[in-house]
Order: C-alpha cells, then sequence, then structure tokens
C-alpha cells in the first residue's frame, strides 16, 4: 500500500513549465512501479508517465519530450518537470503505482491549468 499526496500545480501561460511532486508513503515505495496519471472532466483518466524501480521511464505520446519523471527512493518522492505546457494538458494531476486497479487508494491531485 502507497499513499500520496500532489502537489506542485497552478496556472500558468500557454509555453511555461511546472514541477510536480508526489509524497508518498509506505515502505514498499522502492519497489514500486510509481506513475504521474491526468484526468480532465467526462474523460478517463490517462498515464501521463511512469517510472520503474530501476528508474527506466515511459511516456504518453503528447508529453514525450516535454515533460520528466524522476524519483528519489530516500525522501519517497516522485516527480513531473513539465515544460513547454500547452492548453490540452490541463487536467488534474495524480500519482499511483503502476498498474493501477478499482483497489487502489487516489489522492486529491493538484491542478494544473495552461491558459493565456
Amino acid at each position: 500500500q502507497v499513499q500520496v499526496v500532489e502537489s506542485g500545480g497552478g496556472l500558468v501561460q500557454p509555453g511555461g513549465s511546472l514541477r510536480l511532486s508526489c509524497e508518498a508513503s509506505g515502505s514498499d515505495f522502492r519497489f514500486r512501479i510509481m506513475g504521474w496519471y491526468r484526468q480532465v472532466p467526462g474523460k478517463e483518466r490517462e498515464l501521463v508517465a511512469r517510472i520503474t524501480t530501476g528508474y527506466t521511464t515511459n511516456y504518453g505520446d503528447s508529453v514525450k519530450g516535454r515533460f520528466t519523471i524522476s524519483r528519489d527512493n530516500v525522501k519517497n518522492t516522485v516527480y513531473l518537470q513539465m515544460n513547454n505546457l500547452k492548453p490540452g494538458d490541463t487536467a488534474v494531476y495524480y500519482c499511483n503505482t503502476y498498474p493501477v486497479s478499482s483497489s487502489n487508494y487516489w489522492g486529491r491531485g493538484t491542478q494544473v491549468t495552461v491558459s493565456s
């Protein structure tokens, strides 16, 4: 079981940057693949990026080259550096283990709004 608290969202203009943080608890954090997800009202939650226990990363096609996921297993924290933000990135961003199921707990998420 991993419990998470997301932070770092906000309002930014197109082309701007934000850095999201996910503070996790649970002694098995370092053994879990972690991911950042996002959701827009009326849409299904989608995986944005994930990072393995060996620090291998994968990204959704829409964010490749713009977002970077990283983790610090000492601090039990996952980060998402978001550069060159676009209006289509507007969503509530969540972190969690990967994969997820109906038994997963979700945090409150952090709102990212990209608008001029």
